[in-house]
């Protein structure tokens, strides 16, 4: 049987790598991104030069071969899924048995003026870090529209040559759609705190072309201010990558509509990763989830069932991390900006307002519901263990010990949370258990 797969990301490689270990199955992985397969959340260190793109790439150019997995360098025009052939731009035509989707995200573009001028672009590809790079040198100022995960990184990225950076949000602070006020507060003081021009309650209304079909300006749409820049990054959001497909049979909403085993309306097709778009998600997650480990997720059940061994896809508890530029963040369970009536939660942050621990709990029984972190680390399976088991919140106080993962001779503040909660509920716990590795593992066999 040949199998194809569009895509070389995280849930395309998983996909063919999961394929390779549970079958002798042809596998052929296409893309015009890249040769290889290369991490994408690395792309911000290559600019900054702490890695060069070969070091982004987890396996040697030899993998492919000795894996049997064949790569093509080429582009999907159209996908006949009738007659299961592609047709791609090189002329080529490729047949499939079974074709996986694993298309990826795009930068969103909402129709603003000198959009598509050069010197404007996302930071979702390779070719956007060749344009971002290309256009660096000599640059004055760099505007950036929109916030998130991928404008602060875009942000760090100029700053770290000493490029000077305007943000435009629409919002009053910073990614507050997704972090709670506390939160968002800290990480907009602390983009001011790098010296980084972050423009709130504010929309971009136009990209001013220089007269020769590059960005040189632009436009404030409330106030009609103009800020000159020679770069404009547009981090407004990402969404699924499948233009391509929408005069097809294929059923697409937002993204490609998928069920619980990643199987589209189309027989012998799957979608997973940025694309994929959950018909029926589980509660408390969203029916696209563009994030690493969901994709690495999704290849992994794709290839099952591509194989013929049905198995259904549970992304388990949600969790993310990232940074603010040099505040870690981490998320576990429902860590919500607008909670509902029934969530509650204790918030402790440190005087030096670049720390902060949040638990949420149901107020009904005081059972465990997520943790919101800042500045700390927490262990992944600690946290999981404490949602799966539904925990009560005191006993997850008095165990806060066992979560903290910063290296060895960081200064730890699980006491200062206990002593905050004591004062502010009249409580009187004390930490039981230390963060010591058997600890640690005697807790998780339990």
């Amino acid at each position: 049987m040949k199998i194809v797969i569009i895509g070389n990301g995280i849930s395309g490689i998983s996909a063919a790598r999961w394929t390779r270990k549970l079958s002798d199955h042809e596998i052929t992985v296409i893309s015009s991104e890249t040769e290889y397969f290369f991490s994408r959340t690395a792309l911000m260190y290559i600019y900054m030069g702490h890695m060069r793109k070969v070091d982004t790439q987890p396996y040697e150019p030899y993998f492919w071969k000795k894996n049997r997995i064949d790569l093509v360098k080429d582009h999907v025009d159209h996908v006949d899924f009738d007659n299961k052939s592609l047709t791609m731009k090189s002329g080529d035509n490729i047949s499939y048995d079974k074709l996986i989707l694993a298309l990826g995200s795009k930068s969103n573009k909402f129709g603003w003026p000198g959009q598509d001028l050069k010197c404007v672009a996302g930071l979702y590809s390779m070719q956007d870090l060749d344009n971002m790079e290309a256009h660096s040198a000599g640059l004055k100022r760099a505007v950036i529209v929109g916030g998130g995960l991928i404008g602060i990184e875009m942000a760090e990225m100029f700053r770290s040559r000493d490029i000077p950076v305007t943000i435009l949000i629409r919002e009053e602070s910073y990614w507050n759609n997704i972090l709670p006020k506390e939160e968002s507060a800290m990480i907009t003081r602390h983009i001011y705190d790098h010296h980084i021009d972050l423009r709130i309650g504010v929309n971009l209304g136009e990209i001013v072309d220089d007269g020769n079909g590059k960005a040189c300006a632009v436009i404030i749409k409330e106030t009609g201010e103009r800020i000159e820049c020679g770069y404009v990054g547009l981090t407004a959001g990402v969404s699924p990558n499948v233009a391509f497909l929408k005069d097809t049979g294929l059923k697409i909403e937002r993204g490609i509509s998928v069920n619980n085993h990643l199987e589209t309306n189309m027989p012998g097709v799957y979608a997973i990763g940025d694309c994929a778009q959950i018909s029926e998600p589980m509660p408390g997650r969203r029916p696209i989830e563009a994030i690493w480990y969901t994709g690495r997720m999704m290849g992994e059940v794709a290839a099952y069932n591509v194989c013929g061994r049905e198995v259904a896809y549970d992304p388990g508890i949600w969790f993310n991390s990232a940074k603010f530029l040099d505040i870690e963040y981490q998320v576990y369970g429902d860590v919500l900006a607008k909670p509902p009536e029934h969530h509650a939660t204790f918030y402790w942050e440190h005087p030096d307002g670049t720390k902060a621990i949040r638990l949420v709990y149901d107020v009904n029984d005081k059972t465990i519901l997520g943790f919101n972190v800042m500045g700390i680390r927490f262990r992944h399976e600690v946290c999981e263990k404490w949602l799966k088991e539904k925990t009560h919140l005191e006993k997850v106080i008095e165990d806060l010990s066992l979560a903290n993962f910063d290296p060895e001779f960081y200064k730890q503040h699980e006491q200062d949370f206990v002593d905050a909660y004591n004062k502010q509920t009249g409580a009187n716990l004390k930490l039981k258990r230390k963060r010591k590795l058997d600890q640690v593992l005697k807790f998780l066999k339990a």
